[in-house]
């Protein structure tokens, strides 16, 4: 027996059709206003609602768009008139599950509601499947059992059916990006649209485009309509990526967007309305960001309706022979090559290292390691001897031919001495990337996390640098 709530002006009508509910083995709410449905709703336990569409105030269409501003997850029915077929197919179109005709009829309403009872039942276990398909997607992705990732995860599984902001704070390389899409993939929205934006990437002038789009002839080159990050999310997740990189005039159009859900595009003058769930992240403090006038403080309070921190590979040390198991796993899987585990000495090798690069950095490391593997273990000898500070044989994979010299000695050693003192940086490695990660952390070391001042440090643009620190795995 469902609960159904039964709404029409007249009062004829409406105990027809609470007579018919009642036969039909259903229990009956009757009223005679939008308003007072919307109190019955509020107090729950209502399955679906069969509501007039011709009434004085509020009609059933405005009653529709009502139920979905006010997050009301019920199903509706709405009767009309023979002669008003044309408001029938624009109720389907607004969301009402089904129609009927007046003089409502015992059969037809029974068959409606039995139909309508049905398909919310259907909606309701394919929501709970991708749930789980949610949830097991992301539990093969996000890999560890250390409890302050648990504690992560359990505050995602939690906030993700809302539709409150989420701001994911970490270091970079531990995986925010990634609990981002774990986030969408847990939330009702799992089947629309995930768009990540990566705000240090895009050089300033396209920002504004990439996130609001732009109308044909807003500018130089713009040569058609384009959709904005924004609109591609409609009804989806958006991901802000590195959101401290935002200009400070883009942060207050930001702010807008986030408080009213509309915008207008680059050079257009319509206001387009979107449904978009927003997650930024951001590898930053930004409490000494807003201090330094560097980024809104409103905004920051829109962006971190859930703040979630995200921990440093560091402290969740216990998590790395699973990640490395499943980097190797995965490295050799796309080689061909055959590996059949981690040796302890590798283990004890990582568990102790820093890993400043957190997650990502790992993941590079035991990449290299498998494609230098000469066993079917993956053992010491393979990973890079300079990241870690080891003296290994001649010969083994991380001193010998293609890590040293021609001649398999000793890599030579080079010497990086800054502007402002004497600060040489060991490089044993001819790797370029590896090199590049080794005097960018030194630089980043150096400058207390200040990105210009490294940037010059390096000699190279602070942008080109954020692109470097931002670049995927």
């Amino acid at each position: 027996m469902a609960t159904i709530l039964i709404v029409d002006d007249e009062p004829t009508p409406l105990q027809i059709m609470e007579e018919l509910v009642r036969q039909a083995g259903h229990r009956p709410i009757a009223v005679r206003s939008v308003e007072a449905a919307l109190t019955v709703l509020a107090r729950g336990g209502v399955d679906l609602v069969v509501s007039d569409y011709r009434m004085p105030g509020t009609t059933g269409l405005e009653f529709l768009g009502i139920l979905e501003d006010e997050g009301f997850k019920v199903g509706l029915i709405m009767v009309t008139g023979y002669a008003s077929i044309e408001h029938a197919v624009s109720a389907i179109k607004a969301g009402a599950i089904d129609y009927v005709t007046k003089p409502v009829r015992a059969a037809q309403l029974e068959l409606a509601i039995d139909q309508a009872l049905e398909f919310l039942r259907l909606r309701a276990e394919n929501a709970q499947l991708r749930k789980e398909v949610g949830e097991l997607r992301s539990g093969k992705e996000i890999v560890g059992a250390s409890e302050s990732l648990k504690r992560v995860m359990e505050t995602i599984r939690t906030v993700a059916p809302a539709r409150a902001s989420v701001l994911l704070e970490g270091e970079s390389g531990t995986g925010k990006e990634l609990l981002a899409r774990a986030l969408h993939n847990l939330s009702d929205r799992a089947s629309g649209p995930f768009i990540s934006i990566n705000c240090a990437a895009l050089p300033e002038t396209l920002v504004e485009s990439a996130l609001f789009g732009h109308e044909k002839g807003a500018f130089t080159g713009a040569v058609k309509t384009v959709h904005g990050a924004f609109e591609r999310a409609h009804r989806g997740t958006l991901l802000l990526d590195e959101v401290t990189e935002m200009r400070q005039d883009l942060q207050a159009k930001l702010l807008r967007v986030l408080q009213e859900q509309e915008f207008e595009r680059v050079g257009g003058t319509s206001t387009i309305r979107v449904d978009v769930r927003v997650v930024a992240t951001t590898n930053r403090t930004l409490s000494d960001e807003i201090r330094a006038g560097r980024f809104r403080e409103d905004l920051y309070y829109r962006l971190s309706v859930v703040p979630i921190r995200v921990p440093p590979l560091r402290e969740r040390r216990e998590d790395i022979p699973a990640l490395t198991a499943h980097f190797a796993r995965r490295v050799a899987m796309e080689m061909g090559k055959p590996l059949s585990g981690v040796s302890p000495e590798a283990l004890d090798l990582l568990q102790n290292h820093d890993w400043p690069g957190n997650v990502r950095e790992l993941s590079h490391a035991v990449e290299r390691a498998v494609i230098l593997c000469r066993g079917e273990i993956l053992d010491a000898g393979a990973f890079d001897a300079a990241r870690f500070g080891l003296s290994l044989p001649e010969g083994s994979p991380g001193v010998g031919p293609g890590a040293g010299d021609r001649e398999g000695q000793t890599p030579p050693t080079r010497e990086h001495d800054s502007a402002s003192g004497p600060d040489p940086v060991m490089l044993r490695t001819l790797n370029l990337a590896e090199a590049e990660t080794v005097l960018i952390g030194r630089a980043l070391e150096r400058t207390g996390d200040n990105r210009t001042q490294a940037a010059d440090l390096l000699g190279i643009n602070v942008r080109t640098l954020r692109s470097k620190l931002n670049r995927p795995d």
